[in-house]
């Protein structure tokens, strides 16, 4: 249920209405204040609380019962789009980020060569997999700890904010202690014990979407993170899978506009992922920007024909140059600022 108070609404008068609809109903109840009104967000059961009787309030605007089962995550909730700051790079609200770098953490020479070419290029953030989830057992599965010592390294050299995926939850206090913002990959998307202890951390949390989910399911594993007490969770794209092989999945870009009017969390796409062929990079990348991304994660590498993970899809540092320089002017048009 969500109570929309009229405009003036003093804080105190505010704080008296929760506290009587918390006693009396034994409902959660989160504020949201907004330009001009406060909105209250009721989460649990509120079925026995009658509608007609909370609008005789002489502070209540509108009340409106909430159909979806995604509470914290709601537009309706929070009308407001959430800025999402990692580090200093804000993401979403207007400002557009860019996060580039390797699948795989390979070695300081790759690593720092390409943080330094891609924070030239205009990336915000730089992203280096320690930790890989591979179909195969036999792939290479990453550097690990030592992976992210050398993203430590690469972010010293360049002062780029890093982005790393966790895999389990033993890796909890570790990448709260080294990683700026903490990526979900899509396999982990309903890994809900995972994302109950992510939601612990004070990191914010990068979420894919899974190979076959609906934007309910997204939505609500990121309510998982966000009820467990995190809620700067950032949404990413990456392709979902479907009957066509061309490609390696298939970019929904239609979740852009859906995920903004379901959901005021910011949201990105990682066209690299959806793709798997380099050349489709660009031009998938700037269909998110033009249709409402917040964002972008590419995958850069320095020698991508002996890239140990994913070359296929990777930009040379030159081809992610070229992609930014056509990326400024269309995040502009489009009313938005890289940040």
């Amino acid at each position: 249920m969500v109570i929309v108070m009229k405009p003036g609404v003093g804080q105190e008068r505010i704080q008296t209405l929760v506290a009587q609809l918390e006693r009396d109903h034994g409902v959660t109840v989160g504020v949201t204040n907004g330009v001009g009104c406060s909105i209250l967000g009721l989460v649990g059961d509120t079925a026995h609380i009658d509608m007609d009787k909370l609008s005789l309030n002489d502070d209540v605007e509108r009340v409106m019962r909430v159909q979806e089962p995604y509470k914290k995550a709601n537009r309706k909730f929070h009308p407001e789009d959430t800025v999402v700051d990692v580090s200093g790079v804000p993401i979403g609200g207007g400002k557009f980020a860019v996060i580039a770098g390797p699948c795989s953490v390979e070695s300081e020479e790759q690593i720092v060569g390409v943080a330094r070419d891609v924070e030239a290029a205009g990336a915000s953030l730089l992203r280096g997999g320690a930790f890989k989830p591979r179909t195969s057992p036999y792939s290479f599965q990453g550097m690990g700890t030592g992976g992210l010592e050398l993203l430590l390294e690469a972010k010293a050299a360049t002062g780029l904010p890093i982005v790393s995926e966790i895999m389990a939850p033993r890796y909890c206090e570790l990448f709260e202690e080294k990683v700026d913002l903490v990526q979900v990959g899509a396999r982990n998307m309903q890994n809900f014990d995972l994302l109950k202890e992510v939601g612990r951390l004070s990191k914010p949390i990068l979420l894919k979407r899974g190979l076959s989910n609906t934007y309910e399911e997204w939505i609500m594993s990121a309510e998982y993170i966000m009820a467990a007490g995190n809620e700067n969770v950032i949404l990413c794209e990456r392709g979902v899978r479907t009957f066509e092989t061309y490609t390696r999945n298939t970019l929904d870009l239609s979740a852009i506009p859906a995920i903004r009017k379901m959901s005021h969390l910011p949201i990105v796409v990682d066209p690299s992922h959806a793709a798997g062929m380099y050349w489709m990079v660009e031009p998938l990348a700037m269909a998110a920007a033009a249709v409402g991304a917040d964002g972008l994660m590419v995958e850069v590498h320095n020698n991508p024909p002996r890239a140990k993970c994913d070359g296929a899809q990777s930009l040379t540092p030159e081809k992610f140059r070229h992609l930014m320089d056509q990326l400024n002017p269309l995040v502009e048009l489009m009313g938005k600022t890289l940040a």
